[in-house]
Parts: C-alpha cells; sequence; structure tokens
C-alpha cells in the first residue's frame, strides 16, 4: 500500500501476466534468487511458472531489457527489468544481492535460455549461495538440449563444453583433450567461425566421427545439418552462416578389436624394454583391453619361450 498526494491509500498496480488474452494474477514470491530459463527463440516456449515469476518478482535483473521487454510485452507483463550484464556485474551485482537480504524477491533472465550457461548470471549465483540466500532454478528452454535431441546423435551421455577457443591453436588443443571422452560433445560457437571449428573438429577428433550443426533453433528457418566431420567441415567450406549455431559431435567411434596375433607382437615387444606387469599395463593402454588378460597371455608367451 502506498498515500496518494491528497492523503488517501492508493493501491499499487496488481502484478499479472496474460496468456491468450487471460489476465492472469501473480502470486507473491517468496525472498530468494529465482533464475529463470526464456524462450531461444520462439516466443511460445515459455512455461506458466516462468510467466508468474517473471510477472511476480520484487526485483527483474536482464542481460538486455530491450530484448526482454519484447517477452515481457508479449505476455504483457509490466515489471521493468533492470540491466545485469558483463560490464556492469562488479557494480550491479552487490546491489541486486542487498535487495534479496532485503528480503526482495529477484528473478534473473538471459536474453535467450537458462541464465548462468554461458553468462555472467553465474557470478551472481555464486554471490547469492556465499551469503546463504536461496536460490530457485525455473527450468524451460535450453540450446544445448534441444540441439541434442534433434540432431539424432547418442544421449545417454553428453558433455556441454561452452563455447570453444577462438585462436586456431588453441581450439585444437581444446579439441584434443575432448577427444577421448566417451559422450556426445556439445558446444556453441559463432556462426563465423562454424566452417574453421569443423576443419579442426575433423582432424583432431577424426574425420569419420558423426556431428550435427543446428542452426536457428526454435526460429522459421532452423536446420540441422548431419553428417561426418569432413562432410559438414566440406559443407560449411568459405559458406557464409547466418544465425545462431549448436554444434554436436556423436562420442568416439567404436574401435575394431586387434587381431590375437597382433596383441601377441605387442607384448613380445613391448616385454623387451618393460617388465610384465608393466608391459600388460602399456598394452592394455594401448589395446584398450583388460589388463588382467593380457598379463595372463604374456606369462603364457613367455613360459612357451
Amino acid at each position: 500500500m502506498s498515500v496518494a498526494e491528497d492523503g488517501k491509500e492508493a493501491t499499487s498496480p496488481q502484478k499479472t501476466y496474460r496468456v491468450n488474452d487471460v489476465v492472469v494474477a501473480a502470486r507473491p514470491l517468496e525472498p530468494a534468487l529465482y533464475l529463470i530459463a526464456t524462450p531461444i527463440g520462439n516466443l511460445g516456449d515459455i512455461t506458466l511458472r516462468a510467466l508468474e515469476t517473471l510477472a511476480g518478482a520484487d526485483v527483474l535483473a536482464c542481460e538486455d531489457t530491450r530484448v526482454t521487454r519484447v517477452l515481457l510485452d508479449r505476455y504483457g507483463i509490466r515489471n521493468r527489468p533492470y540491466s545485469y550484464h558483463e560490464y556492469n556485474a562488479n557494480e550491479a551485482g552487490p546491489k541486486l544481492i542487498a535487495a534479496l537480504q532485503a528480503g526482495k524477491s529477484v528473478a534473473l533472465v538471459s536474453d535467450a535460455g537458462t541464465p548462468l550457461v554461458s553468462d555472467p548470471g553465474y557470478r551472481l549465483g555464486q554471490l547469492a549461495i556465499e551469503a546463504s540466500l536461496r536460490v530457485v532454478p525455473i527450468p524451460g528452454a535450453s540450446a544445448p538440449l534441444a540441439a541434442l535431441v534433434g540432431s539424432g546423435l547418442p544421449n545417454d551421455a553428453f558433455l556441454f563444453a561452452g563455447f570453444l577457443p577462438v585462436k586456431d591453436k588453441a581450439r585444437h588443443d581444446r579439441l584434443a583433450e575432448l577427444r577421448d571422452v566417451p559422450a556426445t560433445l556439445i558446444f556453441f560457437e559463432s556462426p563465423h567461425r562454424i566452417g574453421d571449428t569443423l576443419v579442426a573438429a575433423a582432424q583432431e577428433l577424426g574425420a569419420e566421427r558423426l556431428g550435427s550443426v543446428c542452426r536457428e533453433l526454435t526460429k522459421t528457418f532452423e536446420e540441422f545439418r548431419r553428417g561426418t566431420l569432413q562432410e559438414l567441415a566440406d559443407h560449411y567450406a568459405d559458406k557464409a552462416v547466418k544465425g545462431e549455431v549448436v554444434l554436436v559431435i556423436g562420442p568416439p567411434l567404436a574401435k575394431a578389436a586387434p587381431e590375437a596375433g597382433e596383441i601377441d607382437r605387442l607384448l613380445v615387444r613391448l616385454a623387451e624394454d618393460l617388465p610384465t606387469a608393466k608391459a600388460a599395463t602399456e598394452a592394455a593402454k594401448l589395446t584398450g583391453l583388460p589388463r588382467k588378460e593380457l598379463y595372463q597371455r604374456l606369462l603364457e608367451l613367455k613360459s612357451d619361450g
């Protein structure tokens, strides 16, 4: 409640949001930092819980007020957004923490997708946790997951690795680090660098490894281009690409098991320079076969002379 100039009590505007011309009252929120996932392209990909939180929060922080205002206008939300981004985080972050400590509810959104994933919201989340303040995730749209399920690549184990380095050597080094991770890899990438990244990926991860370039997810010109990394590198060579891109790369291809004769020759060669146990350990690293079995086989070979 507030007092008007004539001395009478004035009621503050009720916090509401609109869905298909139906106006809904937002329930009061408990004091907490609410991390709200917003659409990654299609504004219809917003949850009712997210709308109610956006409308009901005492403070609404976002990366770009112009971007967030489009979403708020679409759903009739009158809450005023305040800027919180990488350039003002040192100043704006403590103010948001102070609001939380004063018992306010603070909602945080990024321009698209889930806050704290490859954006400065991570720092605010850390500050809130360090201050023993409640943090509440409001899940929703996610570009990495949308790309994964649309890629057709294995999804039983996956690793979101964010953005790759911009410089060529650092990019190659990072891909080499991830070469043997037994999972599907997911990267954000600039449309201007996707061609160079695919060339590097084919060289470091293997030309026949499968991948998918996922572009403009949930938008009008959504596209999934699938193939081997070499096929994708050839397609995007010197090609002008527009829109936001997520690169998904399948797990390492299964290696063909070496033949018994090859294993025996490897064991004998290693045993010339190494003790039996170390030779078996090294052979296990090279072949992927159980060390115990290789150790036993080497003992048999030595026994047979």
